[in-house]
């Protein structure tokens, strides 16, 4: 009879601990319907190649509805540049006009103006994911500052002579792109180091090489309305 009564008890606390972590694995993600300007929590598969601008938008506008922030039409900050026949695109006049505010509630910009001034509150503090989660600097071992832009510090596209923009977000293997400090921390002391926008070019386009510098291929992302 006790040999029963164990057993009986032992499968109940199985079958609690099965419902506990069913709950748990089922608990839906943090929503954040007010949000309007994160930093992706993932990257794409194939480190700066999204499929041109379309794709790097359609992937915040997916992890913005996973938020709950999908009514809301998202736009990869992002440039574009002129070549092979194509139109050169400003990151700055595709985001909207603001303001902007983070998934804590923190006003990042009031304008397209204050983003692209010294008065920005972009820092290693208020970067955070769409998820809630901070994105780690360079203080922390794993180190995910790099923010893929493509753009110069004022918000506009480079010249046509260089790729900046890994074949205008096509590439995933050769070339280069312009990074972003989210963190606006640098090895040296100015400006261009700790810019969050235009700090320096990536090594090339394929993940591992993102990553190798301290990023991950991640995107700012905006709303545009």
């Amino acid at each position: 009879m006790q040999k029963h009564i164990k057993m009986a008890a032992i499968a109940s606390t199985v079958m609690t601990l099965a419902a506990v972590g069913g709950s748990q694995a089922q608990q839906p993600p943090p929503q954040f319907p007010d949000m309007t300007f994160f930093i992706t929590s993932v990257g794409g598969p194939q480190g700066a190649n999204y499929g041109g601008l379309e794709g790097a938008d359609r992937h915040c506008q997916t992890l913005a509805a996973k938020a709950g922030a999908g009514g809301k039409t998202w736009r990869a900050y992002l440039s574009t540049q002129a070549v092979g026949g194509a139109t050169a695109v400003n990151a700055k006049d595709r985001i909207g006009k603001g303001p902007w505010t983070n998934a804590k509630g923190v006003v990042i910009a009031t304008s397209v103006a204050d983003l692209h001034s010294p008065n920005n509150k972009i820092s290693a503090e208020t970067n955070v994911a769409e998820t809630g989660r901070l994105i780690p600097s360079r203080l922390y071992t794993v180190n995910q500052h790099d923010i893929l832009t493509g753009t110069q510090a004022d918000g506009t596209a480079f010249p046509p002579d260089k790729d900046m923009t890994c074949g205008n977000w096509t590439k995933s293997g050769e070339g280069n792109a312009m990074l972003g400090h989210a963190d606006r921390m640098g090895l040296r002391d100015d400006d261009a180091s700790k810019s969050w926008n235009a700090s320096h070019p990536s090594r090339a386009c394929d993940a591992a090489s993102l990553v190798a510098t301290g990023g991950a291929g991640l995107l700012y992302c905006f709303a545009a309305n």
